[in-house]
């Protein structure tokens, strides 16, 4: 099959791997409808974080083509969102709601399993991983909708609900990437009353106003912080949440947030030292967040998708298919695409 391949730093390709078939009872193996490119995918085309060479991606969606003889909640033929980490449903951190921490669990795309940005994919514990999609005829626009559910939805949504954003709350996102956007659409969904985003990119504030946002602050660092505590009459926001992962982003963060609350971080992270003793004794701010637990989030999250009341498809701005993968990474390296998506096959 064709699928992306991983050489090294700055080297994505497209090239043949083995197809995929059922090892273990409790696989299956999905054919792939849609992929996309990851902010984090970029740390490894950088060389800013290790990959092994091989396949890479962790985000699809596709279609059930064979089930192991223990799989029981999905069948051949069915429509399914894959979160971009595995897990069995059953051990005591996947009946906590943290599906991502699950003991048998891992991600995709890397340590010998099959990645997302390729033609079919061998899914293990594929009962307590994949989604069924209900329904058929689905528009292309909620089938991209639906494929933002395997990652950048659920990270978005995960920063939010880590942050405690309620009701009537002023709520910041520091970054305006796919994570950051969704977290907008994710901190409305809650319930806030005014989203403030840190962006200095037009097309993207644009696409955070459609989405909910209220205030736009387009600097960074201490003039941000600054803004955002003058936006806020000196007090700060009642919520934070952090989808970069540098370090500027997460002082940024920590540091526009008023005394008592959170701040929810989920941005991939390069460089981050947070000063426990500094900000969460002495100004009483609590840090939440890590690896967004996806498959806890996208019943929910599809609901609402089906329903027609969010859209985060919309942060898909570049398409192409696998041959095109170069060039998908390409433009979000250079920052021309919010996020690239690749379509592989029809249902």
């Amino acid at each position: 099959m064709k699928a992306a391949i991983y050489g090294g730093p700055r080297s994505i390709t497209a090239g043949e791997r083995p197809d995929p078939s059922i090892q273990e009872s409790t696989d299956a193996v999905v054919r792939v409808v849609f992929a996309c490119v990851c902010g984090s995918d970029l740390w490894y085309l950088r060389g800013e974080s290790s990959h092994d060479l091989g396949p890479i991606g962790h985000e699809f969606m596709g279609v059930v083509e064979e089930v192991g003889a223990d799989v029981r909640n999905v069948t051949r033929g069915d429509l399914v969102v894959a979160p971009f980490t595995y897990s069995d449903g059953t051990c005591a951190n996947c009946r906590a709601g943290v599906t991502s921490q699950c003991v048998r669990g891992g991600g995709f795309g890397n340590h010998g399993i099959d990645g997302g940005q390729g033609e079919a994919v061998r899914v293990p514990l594929a009962d307590g991983t994949l989604v069924r999609v209900p329904g058929s005829g689905h528009s292309d626009e909620t089938m991209r909708s639906l494929m933002a559910l395997s990652d950048v939805m659920c990270t978005g949504n995960h920063a939010a609900v880590s942050a405690g954003v309620k009701t009537g709350d002023v709520v910041a996102v520091v970054g305006d990437g796919a994570v950051g956007l969704c977290a907008v659409i994710a901190a409305r969904r809650l319930g806030a009353d005014r989203i403030i985003v840190l962006s200095r990119n037009p097309a993207r504030q644009r696409l955070a106003r459609a989405f909910g946002a209220t205030d736009i602050v387009d600097t960074r660092g201490d003039e941000a912080s600054d803004a955002v505590k003058e936006l806020t009459g000196g007090i700060g926001v009642d919520a934070s949440l952090e989808c970069v992962g540098t370090g500027q982003s997460v002082a940024t963060a920590m540091a526009i947030v008023r005394p008592g609350s959170m701040v929810g971080v989920v941005g991939a992270p390069h460089g981050v030292d947070i000063p426990v003793v500094e900000t969460v004794v002495y100004r009483n701010i609590g840090i939440r967040g890590g690896v967004a637990p996806a498959r806890a989030y996208i019943p929910e999250l599809m609901e609402d998708v089906l329903a027609g009341g969010i859209n985060p498809g919309l942060v898909f701005d570049y398409e192409t298919d696998l041959g095109g993968i170069a060039e998908a990474y390409a433009a979000m390296d250079e920052q021309r695409a919010i996020k690239s998506l690749i379509r592989v096959s029809s249902i």
